[in-house]
C-alpha cells in the first residue's frame, strides 16, 4: 500500500491570491480576444470549469468589475442586456505589449 504521506498537498492559495489569478486570467483572456469584445458569460464559460457553479462565476464578475475599476478594462453595458461586453483600455494593451516584451 502506497505511504499517503508521499503525495504533498498543493499549496492552498489565499482568497487574496486567488483573487490575484483570476483577474490575471480575465484580463489575458479579454487581451489576447482583442479586438473582439467579450461578454462576462463568455469569459465565464472559457475560463471556468463549471459555468454555472455560482462561485466561479462570481469570480469572474468580480474580477471583471475590480478591473474596470482599476482602469484596465472597459464594461459596457446596455439597458435591455443582461449581460455586459467587456474590452481593454489602451492603458491594458499598452502594459500587456510592455511585459510582453520583457519577457523576450
Amino acid at each position: 500500500m502506497r505511504d499517503q504521506r508521499s503525495c504533498p498537498e498543493p499549496p492552498r492559495l489565499t482568497t487574496a491570491e486567488q483573487d490575484r489569478n483570476t483577474r490575471r486570467s480575465v484580463l489575458v483572456a479579454v487581451i489576447d480576444l482583442h479586438p473582439a469584445p467579450v461578454t462576462v458569460s463568455e469569459l465565464t464559460r472559457q475560463l471556468t470549469r463549471s459555468p454555472e457553479y455560482f462561485g466561479e462565476r462570481d469570480a469572474i464578475e468580480q474580477a471583471v468589475i475590480d478591473l474596470a475599476g482599476f482602469g484596465l478594462l472597459h464594461r459596457h453595458d446596455f439597458r435591455k442586456r443582461p449581460d455586459a461586453f467587456v474590452t481593454p483600455t489602451q492603458a491594458a494593451l499598452y502594459a500587456y505589449e510592455l511585459l510582453s516584451e520583457e519577457e523576450d
